[in-house]
């Protein structure tokens, strides 16, 4: 995975391949982006970067977001609940699958050799070469079944 300095860098090269500028608030927005592991929604993001840089309006983070979702550095995702959130992209080793609780909507990322390997094979067996795939599995943490969780939404994603 690349760090967070090589992914910055890569976002300033991207700007330049564009024609675009780099200016404070977009390095401000890129690098609180890059800085989390969370699954943040345009809000989510906008309120992180806001405690930076206060004069980050709203549609610089909209725009920059889509900037940094087209130089794939971010991955959009659309999960149940119907937020759009995004994620730092992931390399073809960095592949990752969710659950995602259905009560208090904490989203666990996880990897599994196994299922990775059996995905190929059912592939394969019907005919399908993948070039990619997304699994989220959504059910109850262990957290809101012991009652932990009081059954509020928590924010993070």
């Amino acid at each position: 995975m690349q760090s967070r300095s090589e992914r910055f860098a890569a976002f300033r090269r991207a700007l330049k391949d564009k024609g675009l500028k780099s200016t404070a608030q977009r390095d401000a927005i890129a690098q609180t982006f890059f800085a989390t592991t969370r699954h943040m929604s345009i809000d989510d993001l906008y309120q992180e970067v806001r405690k930076a840089n206060p004069r980050v309006g709203y549609a610089t983070v909209y725009r920059t977001i889509k900037l940094l979702k087209d130089c794939e550095l971010a991955d959009e995702r659309h999960f149940a609940d119907g937020q759009t959130r995004y994620e730092n992209a992931d390399s073809e080793e960095d592949h990752h699958d969710h659950l995602i609780c259905d009560k208090c909507e904490k989203i666990v990322e996880f990897n599994d050799q196994r299922l990775e390997l059996l995905q190929e094979e059912i592939a394969t067996n019907l005919g399908f070469v993948l070039a990619r795939h997304r699994m989220e599995l959504y059910g109850i943490c262990r957290e809101c079944r012991e009652g932990a969780g009081g059954g509020r939404r928590r924010p993070e994603r």
